[in-house]
């Protein structure tokens, strides 16, 4: 999980562009309007997978104004869209195992999109369960080390709180849970006032493969046009990049 290109990787997409911002914060809208509906509330004090969905935009630096009219407009638009989540299994480019979220308001659109460009990049999707058993359904936070941090105290709390695991190196802090948990830890964290990197539900592969660089352009170039896909919400690999 840690390595120094990791890092290097998480600081490069924090450098997004305007328009990738502006993409990945029209996934989080889409993700906020669904924790309202399907929670009945736009209170994150009472509707849980809001706040995680909440926590997960904040980490992502989504704005607070862009969070709270996607709240209100949730709340008072009773003809939105409502969106169905599917997911997807495949193989990418260099036999590389791939599990795509969707969100989606047409998943006939959905499924053709993602269809073709598994078809164009010379994958090819796979039956629920393909690739599945490859990967760990996670709860994952990462935390910036700095000199306020009680490294200690916290690995104690947050392992009493039902952590998996607690991976500290020199620059940050990954903590790793059942979903189940994702919750109550994200409350810890938040109580003190811990700014997390990231905050969010992964599928964490149990198994890598290794690539050439040639490979993982050609990995890189299919990631970037199933992330540009306005239905697609979150794209998980066991490359191991």
């Amino acid at each position: 999980m840690s390595g120094h290109s990791k890092w290097n990787n998480i600081k490069r997409k924090k450098e997004a562009s305007d328009a990738k911002k502006a993409n990945i914060f029209s996934k989080l809208g889409k993700e906020i309007t669904i924790a309202v509906k399907t929670g009945n509330s736009g209170d994150i004090n009472v509707n849980r997978k809001l706040r995680d969905v909440v926590a997960k935009a904040k980490a992502q630096n989504m704005p607070n104004d862009n969070i709270n009219r996607c709240i209100q407009k949730a709340l008072g638009d009773s003809t939105s869209a409502n969106y169905e989540e599917i997911v997807y299994e495949g193989f990418g480019p260099c036999g590389v195992s791939v599990i795509v979220e969707v969100l989606t308001d047409n998943k006939n659109r959905a499924a053709a999109d993602v269809r073709h460009i598994f078809s164009k990049s010379g994958g090819s999707l796979g039956q629920t369960g393909s690739v599945g058993y490859m990967f760990d359904k996670k709860g994952y936070f990462l935390i910036e080390k700095n000199n306020d941090l009680d490294e200690d105290s916290l690995m104690l709390e947050v392992l009493d709180y039902g952590a998996d695991d607690f991976i500290s190196d020199d620059e940050y802090i990954e903590v790793l849970c059942d979903p189940k948990n994702f919750s109550e830890l994200l409350e810890i964290f938040q109580k003190k006032d811990i700014k997390l990197e990231e905050a969010q539900i992964k599928q964490i592969p149990n198994m890598k493969k290794d690539l050439t660089d040639e490979e993982e352009e050609k990995l890189n170039n299919f990631l970037e046009k199933l992330e540009d896909n306005d239905d697609v919400q979150n794209v998980w690999h066991n490359a191991n990049i």
